[in-house]
C-alpha cells in the first residue's frame, strides 16, 4: 500500500513583474502525481512574493521530482523542499 507525504514547498519568482498566476497553473499542470496542491502567496521583501505550496505526493515517489518540475517553468527563479511528512487518512 502506497502512503502520502505532506511536502512544503517554496518557490521562488525571478523578479517583481513575474506572473504568478502563470507559474501557479504551470504547477498544477506538471505535478500530475500529486493528489492535492495547495498554493498560497506569501510576502518577502520590497513588493516580491513567493509562493507556499502544500503538496499531497505519494511516498514511493521521489520528492526530487517536485523541485525538477516546478524549476523548469518559466519565471522560476527556485524551489526548495522546506520540510516533508508522513500524512495520514
Amino acid at each position: 500500500m502506497v502512503g502520502t507525504n505532506a511536502v512544503e514547498v517554496t518557490v521562488m519568482p525571478e523578479g517583481l513583474e513575474t506572473n504568478l498566476e502563470e507559474i501557479k497553473e504551470e504547477i498544477k499542470k506538471k505535478l500530475t502525481k500529486a493528489k492535492n496542491i495547495k498554493i498560497e502567496e506569501k510576502e518577502v521583501a520590497f513588493g516580491l512574493k513567493s509562493l507556499s505550496l502544500l503538496v499531497a505526493w505519494p511516498d514511493d515517489q521521489d520528492t526530487d521530482e517536485i523541485e525538477n518540475l516546478i524549476s523548469s517553468i518559466k519565471g522560476v527563479s527556485s524551489c526548495r523542499i522546506e520540510d516533508i511528512r508522513r500524512a495520514f487518512g
